[in-house]
């Protein structure tokens, strides 16, 4: 490969495939090959073994001090990067924050991007602020991009906004047309998200938008005012639990009951609730895929993300629960359960998975989506309906391990 510098950035789940691609290079070419993203930073003692070096944290400005050392042939002594030397790691610990983050993409810098545009069903992204004043013990990004929020001045995310949609609508037909911020907690600074929501209905910008949201902003009603005349339909809200004792367990500050009203207030103001859903707390016990879908179709939520309790290395929860952990096969990562629950064997939680998505995305509640709901939920919910399928089969394959694993610890803890 002609380059000189190859980087890769990977994800916990996708960090397998990043490893293997890594490899597949260094054997055929004699470029540079550098690793970064949530996953190597957190965990860049495993990551330096694939590659020539790791840049740690969001890299803005550190991958420009570090191609300039590189290409001048300076010394590697910046915060920011880990390298193997003599044998030995070297590590040069996290860099602070860059201090602009008002770079817009320019997206037409990256090879066949405009192809994968075109797909029907991916949306454009935009990310406006980073940075999560809150703490929760599963969450890695706070780790990554830290608690004090950092935002983009509300043109910039607007004129960004602006580019993204005319990148992925030129010469494509879209079956649904809409734009995702990507925000951990786009409502951290509650003026600088008014100010945002204000520039775009100023700007005029006609399209749909989702963001994600704590239940918070369902109080807000200025907010939610806002949103709704700026194009916004959808609010992906991390919902997490359905019990008070794992939100105290994990640190989310969150109750059921608040998260209900603050529910029927947002659809109150005419927008829906996609809800992100963990399972595996140590507070759950057996049936709580049952009460995950009844909460989910008794509260009208329109769909939902069910995730396994996810173990990013350097989070407080796989710190607490390393040694319940199944394996370390990273590719798994990805919605399979990975650990033994305290209430339940790793099994039967699968199985509360498969079933909750089973009864959440059924034939029946395909059929009233079709008939009842507005165009953009009818194809949300008949796409969503195929994908989760797939999901299921997904989780079906892993359930002998999972069988076989819950079997062996049982006889551990009998003997």
């Amino acid at each position: 490969l002609d380059a000189d510098v190859i980087f890769i950035g990977i994800f916990t789940f996708a960090a397998v495939r990043g490893y293997q691609i890594a490899r597949y290079l260094k054997k055929r070419s004699r470029a540079v090959i550098v690793m970064g993203g949530l996953h190597a930073s957190m965990n860049y003692k495993e990551a330096v073994r694939y590659c020539d070096y790791v840049l740690i944290g969001e890299g803005d400005e550190t991958i420009l001090t570090f191609l300039r050392a590189l290409k001048n042939k300076k010394p590697m002594d910046f915060p920011g990067i880990a390298y193997r030397w003599n044998g030995k790691i070297v590590y040069t610990g996290y860099p602070c924050p860059p201090k602009n983050i008002e770079t817009i993409p320019d997206r037409n810098l990256v090879y066949r991007y405009q192809k994968m545009a075109g797909h029907s069903t991916i949306w454009p992204q935009v990310h406006a602020s980073r940075g999560c004043p809150h703490n929760c013990d599963y969450c890695a990004l706070v780790r990554h991009f830290g608690h004090k929020v950092r935002t983009r001045s509300p043109e910039n995310v607007v004129e960004d906004i602006r580019r993204s949609i005319e990148f992925f609508d030129k010469k494509h037909f879209r079956l649904t047309k809409g734009l995702w911020i990507t925000d951990d907690n786009f409502f951290a600074d509650r003026e600088w998200a008014k100010a945002v929501l204000n520039e775009i209905i100023d700007s005029k910008i006609r399209y749909r938008f989702n963001v994600q949201a704590r239940y918070e902003v369902g109080f807000d009603d200025e907010m939610l005012d806002l949103l709704k005349k700026a194009g916004f339909f959808e609010l992906d809200m991390g919902i997490e639990f359905l019990d008070d004792q794992s939100f105290q367990t994990y640190h989310k500050k969150s109750t059921r009951d608040e998260i209900i009203k603050s529910i029927r207030n947002i659809q109150k103001h005419g927008l829906s609730v996609r809800g992100l859903f963990i399972l595996g707390s140590d507070d759950q016990q057996k049936g709580v895929g049952d009460q995950l879908a009844e909460f989910v179709i008794e509260n009208h939520i329109q769909g939902v993300l069910i995730q396994s309790m996810y173990f990013v290395p350097g989070t407080p929860v796989y710190k607490t629960h390393r040694k319940s952990l199944l394996h370390k096969n990273w590719a798994l990562y990805n919605g399979n359960v990975v650990h033994h629950p305290k209430n339940m064997t790793a099994y039967e939680l699968q199985l509360e998975h498969i079933r909750a998505s089973k009864k959440i995305y059924s034939v029946k509640r395909l059929i009233h989506a079709l008939i009842h709901e507005d165009y953009i939920h009818k194809v949300l919910f008949f796409g969503e309906f195929f994908w989760h399928m797939s999901v299921r089969s997904d989780l079906r394959k892993q359930l002998p391990y999972l069988k076989e694993a819950s079997r062996k610890r049982q006889k551990r803890i009998r003997t």
